[in-house]
């Protein structure tokens, strides 16, 4: 505290021989001045910093004020320890008191600022995509554990504990369980980059290379929930997941899934009569969305049929069993009305001469 020498070297002659009133009169002029400054600058704040502005100004401008009023004080304590008539270790002892008192509160406000500046970023797409409302959580974590880690680190400094050896130890233990846990670590990266690249979210059809498709249920920093369509839960860890093909059915400008119904008939049917009737049973369909509109193609000349495809939207990914159900029962039942013949495969057996 030798930037304080002056200002007691000067305070020492009011109230001289009275050490305890002259504590007191620091201690009261500190709170003076923390509550002038203070003051002063929460009117400041609220003249220049207007309600319809950022959040980020009117939040800061909140959690500021608090550090700088104690700050002072700790300040203005450790002066008035220096003038009572006790001996240089008990001033010591108060002087890191007061010290380790303002770090504390010094690390509440940095995890606040911390906090309030990940969420500012996390909510402007111009920004780091990396951090996103998916991912503002674990680097909120990330954020706080390393200023606690300093503040720690400061602590011990200041009541002269020597943290090399702790360090060396902490150093050894983290090689160790680098290792014990290198699956743990890959899987932990991969799902930083799944939640900050996002390919797929909560609620998507997707299909792995493997072939399992399912709806994501959850996306966690290990592993990766699906729920197949016959309820049956698949947990996959990241690693996977950011090593192989992921088909997204749920991605693109819309959710919407396109379904193909293979149509076949017979030769010598009135194609243009068979088209009317597959774009008739897509718009009478209430599952079949309106737009993108349905269409109809003429795919091929089959071996033993006409092969027409019906192409058309449906809301969701999961719906794509149910309507092609509903919609091949629909076709039979139009073709069988309007006496169109779907063709199959026949075996006819001659034969030359009885025995």
């Amino acid at each position: 505290m030798n930037y304080f020498k002056d200002f007691l070297a000067l305070f020492s002659n009011v109230f001289d021989g009275m050490p305890y009133l002259q504590s007191l009169t620091v201690i009261f002029l500190s709170l003076a001045v923390a509550y002038l400054l203070t003051g002063t600058l929460a009117h400041l704040l609220e003249r220049f910093v207007a309600p319809n502005q950022g959040t980020f100004k009117r939040r800061l401008s909140r959690i500021i004020q608090a550090p700088i009023f104690y700050t002072i004080l700790m300040v203005g304590l450790s002066m008035a320890t220096l003038l009572l008539p006790v001996s240089d270790v008990i001033k010591g002892n108060f002087d890191s008191f007061f010290e380790t008192i303002n770090l504390i509160i010094l690390t509440i406000f940095f995890v606040r600022l911390s906090k309030i500046i990940l969420e500012l970023v996390s909510n402007d797409d111009s920004k780091l995509k990396i951090i996103s409302i998916q991912t503002l959580p674990l680097f909120e974590n990330l954020v706080v554990t390393v200023i606690i880690v300093i503040s720690v680190y400061m602590i011990f400094q200041n009541w002269g504990i020597d943290m090399t050896a702790w360090l060396a130890s902490a150093g050894v233990v983290g090689v160790a369980i680098g290792f014990a846990s290198k699956d743990t670590l890959n899987n932990f990266i991969s799902g930083i980059f799944i939640l900050s690249d996002a390919p797929y979210k909560i609620g998507d059809f997707i299909v792995l290379d493997s072939g399992e498709r399912g709806e994501v249920t959850d996306i966690g920093i290990r592993s990766t929930r699906l729920l197949t369509r016959d309820d049956v839960e698949l947990t996959i860890p990241n690693s996977i997941m950011g090593n192989t093909k992921v088909v997204n059915e749920s991605g693109g400008p819309y959710e919407k899934y396109r379904i193909r119904i293979p149509v076949g008939v017979a030769y010598g049917s009135d194609v243009d009569h068979v088209r009317e009737i597959l774009m008739g049973v897509a718009a009478s369909h209430q599952g079949v969305c309106h737009f993108p509109e349905a269409r109809v193609r003429f795919r091929a000349f089959g071996a033993s049929s006409l092969d027409f495809e019906l192409l058309c939207w449906v809301d969701k990914p999961m719906l794509r069993g149910r309507m092609t159900d509903e919609l091949l029962t629909t076709i039979y039942k139009k073709f069988q009305l309007n006496e169109i013949e779907i063709p199959y495969t026949k075996q006819d057996i001659y034969i030359k001469e009885m025995p």
